[in-house]
């Protein structure tokens, strides 16, 4: 006899049970709204792509996460790393897209990272994306995207910061590291939030750069300003908006894919302590790569499974349901199953999420546990006497009441 199968996921992936994806579904719903709001329209690419459109775009720590591997048609494939290099597939791909073209993408990417809380291995991305136009508009048009996402969500203790690779590469050139380190360096400064000070130092040093040019690197980089592209960026996202307490210039943001240009932007919450819960900025010369001519283009993704975790953990939605089914249509009898069945359709005609128990033969007393179990507010009962009187009984699972009325009423009382 062969031995049952242990039901089990594999590290760093999950399934998401109704009460969990409920909340993701209504996030993925907001964001969606408000991304088209701004003139983003929605944009899907396949989960698999070649693995030269993948590779030597973001830099080799992120690449060593890459699930990469050779497909049953010997192809050298790979499992997307984020939604920003596929969507640059798609504008070289498609030239005939009008520009600016301004994408949003909601889909899965994959990394080989030790999971561990708000970081996991399959996960979801949140994108918006301009290309087309290096002006400033569009930058500062992201921030208040960013801002009214988060406001919309009931986010109150948030910061979106903001740097710029120009002015980081900048300051480089004035503490005389070689041009051909402007990258590595990135890679470890992107760090400084994350790991003790010594650490950061001693890894830049191993990078073959001087000693002397690390400590003056590190001694006056808390003290570098915003230069006026960024600026103007931040002034704009004003008008458009966004209070200026929820702005910061940091400059040790540097995010550590290779592809950045110029402005970049991250966002975090004060608590729980979960890391970042976007990134994105200006990547004018990534396009370059796929066709004949660079294209300008900024973006930003918002990370949904950290949202979620916040949403979760501080409790922001409280009242939100923990299932779509909003009735349960009991069925008293057999005898009485074709009126339980017309009044159910009548709710559905009504938009109300209905459900019907599905066995006549069941008690119900086990019908109405049925509902309360999986969180369903409310039941509507036809015994012999309601069914004579052309009535209804509403039950309200949370308070216990019941009133018995005409199916009308009882519609309004559900809609509120």
């Amino acid at each position: 006899m062969v031995g049952k199968i242990e039901p089990r996921t594999l590290p760093g992936f999950r399934d998401f049970l109704p009460e969990t994806l409920l909340i993701r579904q209504k996030v993925i719903t907001t964001f969606a709204r408000i991304f088209e709001k701004y003139g983003f329209s929605p944009l899907e690419t396949p989960a698999l792509e070649y693995q030269d459109i993948l590779l030597g775009k973001y830099g080799p720590e992120a690449e060593q996460l890459m699930y990469l591997f050779r497909d049953q048609g010997q192809r050298d494939v790979g499992l997307r790393y984020d939604l920003t290099i596929p969507a640059a597939r798609v504008v070289a791909q498609y030239p005939a897209l009008p520009k600016p073209f301004k994408r949003y993408q909601i889909q899965t990417a994959y990394r080989a990272e030790k999971p561990q809380k708000g970081r996991y291995r399959e996960f979801t991305q949140c994108d918006i994306d301009t290309f087309g136009t290096n002006s400033p508009l569009a930058d500062a048009e992201i921030l208040a995207i960013i801002f009214e996402c988060l406001k919309s969500l009931g986010f109150a203790n948030f910061i979106i910061r903001v740097n710029s690779r120009t002015v980081l590469f900048a300051y480089m050139h004035s503490c005389n590291i070689p041009e051909e380190k402007y990258l590595p360096v990135i890679q470890s400064l992107d760090k400084l939030d994350k790991k003790p000070f010594a650490e950061i130092r001693k890894e830049l040093t191993s990078k073959m750069i001087d000693k002397e040019k690390v400590d003056l690197l590190l001694k006056n980089l808390y003290n570098n300003k915003p230069d006026k592209n960024l600026e103007e960026i931040l002034n704009l996202a004003e008008k458009m908006g966004v209070p200026p307490e929820y702005l910061r210039f940091d400059p040790i943001l540097s995010r550590g894919l290779n592809y950045y240009t110029g402005v970049i932007f991250e966002t975090s919450v004060t608590e729980p302590k979960i890391g970042s819960l976007g990134g994105g900025g200006r990547y004018d010369q990534l396009i370059g790569q796929f066709t004949e001519m660079d294209l300008p283009a900024v973006g930003y993704s918002f990370g949904l499974d950290r949202i979620v975790d916040v949403i979760q953990e501080l409790n922001l939605w409280p009242n939100i349901p923990k299932m779509p089914t909003r009735i349960l249509v009991t069925v008293f009898s057999p005898s009485l199953l074709d009126k339980s069945l017309e009044t159910a359709s009548a709710l559905r005609i009504n938009d109300l999420n209905t459900e019907i128990y599905p066995d006549p033969g069941v008690k119900l007393d086990k019908q109405l546990k049925y509902a309360d179990a999986k969180g369903i507010p409310f039941a509507v009962i036809i015994g012999p006497e309601e069914a004579e009187k052309n009535l209804v009984t509403l039950k309200d699972l949370a308070t216990k009441s019941q009133q018995t009325l005409a199916l009308p009423e009882a519609i309004k009382l559900i809609i509120g």
